[in-house]
């Protein structure tokens, strides 16, 4: 997506590292803030479980809008596995993702989200442990579905509609919102989904179900593709990212 430039407009990418320490860097810090913001809510609220997920969820939605204006020039802001297979699937533009970069995101956003789920852990003393909450069942699955099914016809309804500008803040939204209306709280991520196993919080989700809901996920995601194509067919010549813009790099610093 690309904020009012125009077809002729020189672009230029970030170089791959850069782009790759960025998405490293927001996926960390993401799941710092989803893992986080959970610790302190149970914290804060032991006994209602309800203002927990409401504290947890308005720091999400806050810190991930946050994340997706600051980091986006550099990467995209990504931040997840299912956005980047669904760029370099469908995204148009010079900084779409061939499927080499492809890899390179989704190994940036994996080591991120551990990375996070670890910061998190140290800054409230909780020692690194495998996550035993499970969150499997029928409903689950199919709120992970739906959750990541709107989030990517978010994503791209805003894109191919030309309307950038509030991309980062529908995001936001729509994820704050998810929390409340999917039964599994809207992982709608594989790498956050594996960075919530190594703490064993609020945030936390078992290793068996967290494959469960990244398989979910994937499926969520590619229908949000053919609801977004088959609702927004035309992809405009000006897209750059499926997020926001990346800015234009001059010279091979």
């Amino acid at each position: 997506m690309d904020s009012k430039m125009t077809t002729n407009h020189a672009f230029a990418p970030h170089l791959l590292w850069r782009r790759l320490l960025a998405e490293f860097i927001g996926t960390g810090l993401l799941v710092a803030i989803v893992v986080g913001s959970g610790i302190m809510a149970s914290r804060l609220s032991p006994e209602d479980i309800g203002l927990q997920l409401l504290e947890n969820s308005t720091a999400t939605a806050l810190g991930l809008a946050v994340l997706i204006l600051v980091l986006g020039p550099v990467s995209g802001s990504h931040f997840n596995p299912v956005v980047s297979l669904v760029d370099a699937i469908a995204g148009r533009g010079p900084s779409r993702l061939g499927y080499a970069q492809l890899v390179g995101y989704v190994l940036a956003q994996i080591a991120g989200a551990v990375g996070g789920a670890l910061l998190a852990n140290v800054m409230f003393g909780v020692g690194p442990a495998i996550a035993s909450t499970d969150r499997v069942d029928v409903g689950t699955i199919i709120g992970e579905v739906v959750a990541t099914a709107g989030l990517l016809l978010v994503i791209l309804g805003l894109s191919r509609s030309n309307r950038p500008a509030v991309i980062a803040v529908s995001i936001g939204a729509y994820i704050g919102t998810a929390y409340w209306f999917t039964s599994s709280t809207s992982f709608a991520n594989p790498a956050v989904t594996i960075g919530r196993i190594i703490s064993d919080t609020f945030a936390g989700i078992a290793p068996a179900s967290a494959w469960v809901f990244i398989a979910a996920q994937l499926v969520g995601g590619a229908i949000g593709l053919g609801i977004a194509t088959a609702l927004f067919p035309r992809v405009p010549q000006t897209a750059a990212e499926l997020l926001v813009p990346t800015t234009p790099q001059n010279g091979k610093s």
